[in-house]
């Protein structure tokens, strides 16, 4: 998700767009510098953690050349196994800074083209598309007179169906962040931005636009928003991208406004929990431009883009993991500048949670609200040899050939590769990095296997992160392969805790930077101090104690059970996504 891009081509017969393709784009952790690599240690929580958040992106141009309508969330088993459904993106208008609809295509095909996503949208997607009752979730057809078609009304089909299952509208992406620092650089933009997008999306104040649409036309279809700017303060994004050394705080500034905002309305439509979660990278480069130690605290959680690390953009290679657990000694690819660290799951955890001096980055992001990135696509290489280890660390002659629904070269889907990727003689396991690879002799590819998601879930469990997401579910096949085994890890809990290549650690015990004086990002409903039938039992909270899932305390008169590691986090602050459950009164 970190280098992905749409390519809209309008139809000969209809208002619709034809959207597809992965960018082949180091995007997501930039470009390295040469430096000494030196390996780190990691920190592993003492017991693990089991469950976790389901976060997973639909993509808005699934419903073309894919042919991925929301009814095959349904179909397919996804949608009663996902707590969020992300639906991504939407844009923000170049002239005004606010939330919009249109519909006009992208030129995302020509990455040098500074001015690929302005005034960019498929309005026709999102709400003016008929279904028939082929594709409808409920199995009925759209009629002329509807205020509401397209994949909202599809998804407002899903939502009745599937009723705890939230929504919520992706804005940015890779074609369209270019103006978020705009956006976001003073106050007055900020609300009027984040009133733009509450007013079109929560609110549903839809343009009328080919004769759909109107007042409250999308009204309770979306939960909140989720805030994919890639990326804050970094030249490293699309061609063209607007930044600035304020986009730093400025983006603490509006996730603040959003969350103030959308609280707001929540508490003026009968309590309603609203959303708000972000898209965050992974390289230390970019996480070094966000404010680690503040940001948290107005977010349900952070969709960290463990992926994208490596890939065919380096088209002579050498080939590399795309999404490794941690850095190998192995690796040959240059250190990210200034420091010595190499691109790796682990080390972008340590960097968000604990910092990374090397690169000024002060930690303080709380491990639970740290989603796990999972990549449903592959990045290859052709014309690799073996080498000593199955083409690994290899060179290649390019980029992998490009795969009929893709088309792009060097990406490809799970489905376009499961004659690869399913077949235990072209799959290999790298226990250094903790990642799985494929290769059948000339072609290498990068990216999940079932060791691989395990070790991943594993991962997540041992250093108390919140679950999992993915990216992005048109990728997948339809028995929905990864999906499932992605759901099936996250929902258990890792074996052990011990990391391949130091000895695990006991994490520390101390709050995080962010002050517990901040107030919590949903307004907490205090039971009473007195319980009512009877004393408390349990062990009474201690914001210095560490928790792992399944830990029980009481706590102001209530009972409240773990959900996963935490420290520092009162019971009855942080809501219904929170980390503790609530077990009733004592």
């Amino acid at each position: 998700m970190q280098s992905r891009k749409r390519a809209l081509v309008a139809a000969a017969t209809s208002a619709a767009l034809a959207i597809g393709g992965l960018t082949a784009l180091v995007a997501g952790v930039g470009t390295a510098q040469a430096e000494t690599a030196a390996a780190k240690p990691a920190a592993a929580a003492a017991t693990a953690s089991s469950g976790g958040v389901k976060i997973a992106y639909y993509d808005q141009w699934s419903i073309y050349g894919n042919a991925f309508y929301p009814k095959n969330l349904d179909t397919e088993g996804i949608a009663g196994k996902l707590d969020i459904l992300n639906y991504s993106f939407e844009n923000i208008d170049p002239v005004n800074l606010t939330c919009f609809e249109a519909t006009k295509a992208s030129d995302s095909t020509n990455e040098s083209n500074p001015n690929a996503g302005d005034g960019a949208g498929d309005a026709f997607a999102d709400y003016q598309k008929s279904f028939g009752a082929d594709i409808s979730v409920n199995g009925t057809a759209d009629t002329w007179n509807q205020p509401l078609v397209g994949n909202f009304n599809q998804l407002k089909q899903l939502k009745a169906k599937y009723p705890k299952l939230k929504i919520v509208a992706s804005i940015g992406g890779w074609t369209y962040s270019k103006y978020f620092s705009d956006a976001a650089a003073t106050d007055a933009s900020r609300k009027k931005l984040v009133s733009s997008c509450i007013d079109m999306f929560i609110k549903g104040n839809l343009p009328v636009q080919g004769g759909f649409g109107g007042t409250g036309a999308a009204a309770g279809i979306f939960d909140g928003f989720d805030l994919d700017w890639e990326y804050p303060g970094s030249p490293n994004g699309h061609t063209g991208n607007h930044y600035s050394p304020n986009d730093k705080a400025n983006f603490t500034k509006l996730a603040a406004e959003f969350r103030t905002e959308l609280d707001a309305y929540g508490a003026a439509n009968g309590g309603r929990k609203m959303l708000l979660t972000a898209a965050l990278p992974s390289g230390q480069d970019k996480i070094a431009t966000v404010e680690t130690d503040k940001l948290g605290q107005y977010l349900d959680y952070a969709n960290i883009m463990t992926y994208d690390m490596h890939g065919a953009w380096d088209a002579t290679g050498p080939t590399n993991n795309q999404d490794p657990t941690y850095q190998s000694p192995n690796d040959p690819s240059n250190p990210i500048a200034p420091g010595s660290a190499k691109y790796s799951t682990d080390e972008a955890i340590k960097a968000w949670t604990t910092g990374d001096p090397a690169y000024g980055i002060p930690g303080g992001f709380p491990a639970s609200k740290i989603t796990m990135g999972y990549p449903l696509y592959y990045r290859g290489w052709s014309g690799v040899q073996a080498g000593s280890n199955h083409g690994l660390y290899q060179p290649a002659t390019g980029a992998a050939q490009a795969r009929g629904i893709s088309q792009v070269a060097g990406t490809a889907y799970y489905k376009e590769l499961s004659g690869i990727v399913d077949n235990a003689s072209t799959t290999f396991w790298d226990s250094a990095s903790q990642s799985n690879y494929f290769y059948n002799g000339n072609e290498f590819w990068t990216g999940l296997g079932a060791q691989g998601i395990q070790a991943k879930a594993d991962y997540a469990h041992c250093h108390g992160l919140g679950g999992s997401m993915m990216y992005s579910l048109l990728d997948l096949d339809p028995a929905a392969t990864l999906f499932n085994k992605i759901v099936t890890a996250t929902n258990g809990s890792a074996s052990s805790c011990s990391n391949p290549t130091t000895p695990p650690t006991t994490p520390p015990t101390t709050p995080p930077t962010t002050p517990t004086t901040t107030p919590p990002t949903t307004p907490p409903t205090t039971p009473p101090t007195t319980p009512p039938g009877g004393t408390c039992t349990l062990p009474s909270w201690s914001a210095s104690a560490v928790y792992v899932g399944g830990n029980q305390v009481s706590w102001k008169g209530h009972n409240w059970n773990a959900k996963w590691w935490t420290t520092n986090e009162e019971p009855g602050t942080t809501g219904e996504w929170g980390v503790w459950q609530d077990l009733g009164a004592c």
